[in-house]
């Protein structure tokens, strides 16, 4: 899938989220970044924060810009944008069915992602101007 990153990037890039190529440069490397963050996720709740996994010496600096960001938001949006850029690089689409069925071939899915993916339809939709404001809904309260 050489538009991989092109079309997960320009996703993010609608959120307001960032997308470190240093990361998330291949369908491969965003797959096992994201289990990263998920196995991080499920250990401490879906209330962690991006900073508070920078603390505990995760590699994923590159996020400090959404320290406080909630962490289960943030890989929810980036499992969105896998699936948007699969789906682009192959079919030029995308659905939370896609979305889910993505999650799950890569053993990305857990309870609270379908919740999320409703609550936020955006993160794979581009259907909202105001993609980039969801950063700000993110911050844990």
């Amino acid at each position: 899938m050489p538009d991989f990153y092109r079309y997960f990037k320009e996703n993010m890039d609608g959120l307001g989220l960032p997308a470190p190529e240093t990361l998330f440069g291949s369908l491969q490397a965003t797959v096992a970044n994201a289990t990263v963050i998920l196995s991080q996720v499920d250990k401490f709740g879906k209330a962690v924060t991006i900073s508070e996994l920078i603390s505990a010496g995760k590699k994923i600096e590159q996020l400090a810009t959404i320290g406080a960001c909630s962490a289960a938001f943030y890989v929810g949006a980036v499992i969105g944008s896998i699936a948007v850029a699969t789906g682009r690089s192959l079919s030029g689409g995308t659905s939370i069915a896609d979305v889910i069925f993505t999650a799950c071939r890569h053993n990305l899915d857990r309870p609270w992602l379908v919740t999320t993916l409703q609550r936020y339809p955006d993160l794979y939709e581009k259907r909202t101007v105001a993609r980039d404001m969801y950063r700000y809904q993110a911050a844990v309260a």
